[in-house]
């Protein structure tokens, strides 16, 4: 952490952002003081883990327990992950008690530990966060747009693979890069705005939190906010945990974990397998953007072992 609490991976994310997110680091300090001072709030801790803001602890003026977060200026121009949370209105999401969307402040319910550091085992993190997607997904609500669809994201997604993929040198097979943009173009080809729901976008451990007092309940935090089918969502379980593959046949635990998703959720295969692996290739060259090579070389290593294996038929 550096002095201000904030997390070494939201730094370099803020670094990243040009100019307004080293002016935000500059300023960062001076914008806690003023945010805590206008809304009454004390008792500031900064807690670990925001990869893309600063986030603290904090005590409302009616003795509340409460977390404020301050986000990177930029990575959310549309407030899609705001809106989110808006529109949840607490149901599978944290519930958003104060918000100031020119600053990307948030006053945020306060939860309890992260699902990642529960010490559970990973198909019992995987039954956890499936619940608690099946409470947060919802229709989008009529005359609210706006948000990423699902077409817009395969397009996204393929753009910057392709991109990042020649920019850092090739690291992972040209193999594993073109069955990625491949999924992005049958994902983009799938898209129908009948089938799709509001979407969490970054569903896993870190972002999933234990409501107190509730065994066995989570909640949501940090979404990005998308239009998208549900197999999206579900993908992000099919791209982590990566050691644990690695420990074993990647390629058929990684199938296993897939038609494991698809039962819980009652989704098929076939979409969470193409936009887990998807996810895997871009969020591992991200990974390696950020210089966080051991992980990201990690996140590609399992990405060129299930390019190498024969597609299962479902995908």
């Amino acid at each position: 952490m550096t002095a201000i609490g904030l997390s070494e991976e939201a730094r370099r994310r803020a670094l990243s952002a040009g100019d307004a997110g080293a002016a935000w680091l500059v300023g960062l300090d001076g914008l806690i003081r003023g945010i805590a001072a206008e809304w009454g709030l004390s008792a500031l801790r900064p807690l670990p883990g925001g990869t893309a803001a600063f986030v603290a602890e904090a005590r409302m003026p009616d003795g509340r327990p409460a977390v404020l977060k301050l986000a990177v200026p930029g990575l959310d121009p549309a407030a899609g992950g705001l809106r989110t949370l808006l529109l949840a209105d607490g149901r599978g999401y944290a519930r958003v008690y104060r918000h100031d969307r020119a600053r990307e402040a948030m006053l945020l319910e306060r939860l309890g530990g992260r699902l990642a550091d529960l010490g559970l085992p990973v198909e019992a993190q995987i039954d956890a966060i499936c619940a608690t997607l099946l409470q947060a997904w919802r229709p989008l609500p009529e005359g609210e747009g706006g948000f990423m669809t699902g077409a817009a994201k395969a397009d996204s997604l393929a753009a910057f693979i392709c991109a990042a993929w020649r920019d850092l040198g090739r690291p992972c097979t040209e193999r594993a890069v073109d069955i990625a943009c491949r999924f992005a173009g049958l994902r983009r080809g799938a898209w129908d705005p009948a089938a799709a729901i509001l979407a969490h976008g970054d569903a896993h451990a870190w972002n999933t939190l234990a409501v107190p007092g509730e065994r066995g309940r989570f909640k949501l935090v940090d979404p990005e906010g998308l239009f998208i089918e549900r197999a999206y969502d579900l993908g992000i379980s099919l791209r982590e945990w990566g050691a644990e593959l690695l420990a074993g046949d990647a390629v058929a635990l990684g199938r296993a974990r897939c038609l494991g998703l698809a039962r819980r959720a009652g989704v098929e295969p076939g979409p969470i397998w193409h936009w887990g692996f998807i996810e895997r290739v871009s969020t591992g060259l991200v990974l390696l953007q950020l210089g966080l090579d051991a992980l990201g070389r990690e996140f590609l290593q399992v990405a060129d072992l299930w390019a190498a294996a024969d597609p299962p038929g479902w995908a």
